[in-house]
């Protein structure tokens, strides 16, 4: 049962929910019924009600007329576009950590990337993204700008379930520790041009990369 002292009932369900929805837990277009959820959380109506309201606000679900209210499924095309804002987010996280990080945060990158090395020679998809991720936080926060960090970060979970199942292709995992490898490479030589270039083209969607991306989210927004 939710507790009173770790915050509203409505604000933790909306934590609850919304890390769920960017972990993909709750995947694009799953309903999200009031009965189902005041149960679940052991509380009545009123929070889930106030909790959806906030997750609405934030284009995170859609509350519809007398139907459960559904995580956001977006189309492809607007996901294409978020991809390439994403791409020139990241690369300028990228381009500021080739100018400005330390050498043990340098260090700290490298012991992350050698761990995704590791996941990506196993079967566990749900470690390697998490490493991933942290792949991604680390370049983030040695950028040393607190304000594209945090909007780079809220974009990427507008996003994460959707870059979630692109990892579950072995293929693109093989390409992810390449490709991080360049990013590397780039920001150890301060190189802030070439760490900017091989970070959006890391995340953006180009080529084989825009293919599979169609091909997996033939979605179209409600």
């Amino acid at each position: 049962m939710l507790r009173e002292a770790e915050g509203t009932r409505s604000e933790q369900i909306q934590r609850i929910l919304e890390s769920e929805i960017f972990a993909g837990t709750l995947s694009p277009g799953a309903r999200l019924d009031e009965v189902e959820l005041a149960a679940r959380f052991h509380v009545s109506r009123t929070p889930v009600r106030e909790a959806l309201r906030h997750l609405a606000s934030s284009n995170l679900i859609q509350i519809r007329p007398r139907q459960p209210a559904v995580v956001v499924a977006l189309s492809a095309v607007k996901l294409i576009e978020m991809f390439q804002v994403m791409g020139e987010l990241e690369g300028l996280c990228a381009r500021l950590a080739a100018r400005r990080i330390s050498p043990e945060a340098l260090a700290a990158l490298r012991a992350i990337h050698a761990d995704l090395i590791v996941q990506a020679n196993g079967d566990d998809v749900e470690a390697f993204y998490e490493v991933n991720r942290l792949f991604h936080e680390a370049i983030y926060e040695a950028s040393q700008n607190a304000f594209l960090a945090d909007q780079t970060r809220s974009l990427r979970n507008r996003i994460g379930a959707y870059r979630k199942l692109v990892t579950h292709r072995a293929a693109r995992r093989v390409a992810t520790i390449a490709e991080h490898e360049q990013v590397i490479e780039s920001i150890a030589r301060g190189d802030e041009d070439a760490a900017c270039r091989a970070m959006n083209a890391h995340v953006n969607l180009l080529g084989e990369k825009l293919m599979d991306f169609i091909a997996l989210f033939p979605r179209t927004e409600s």
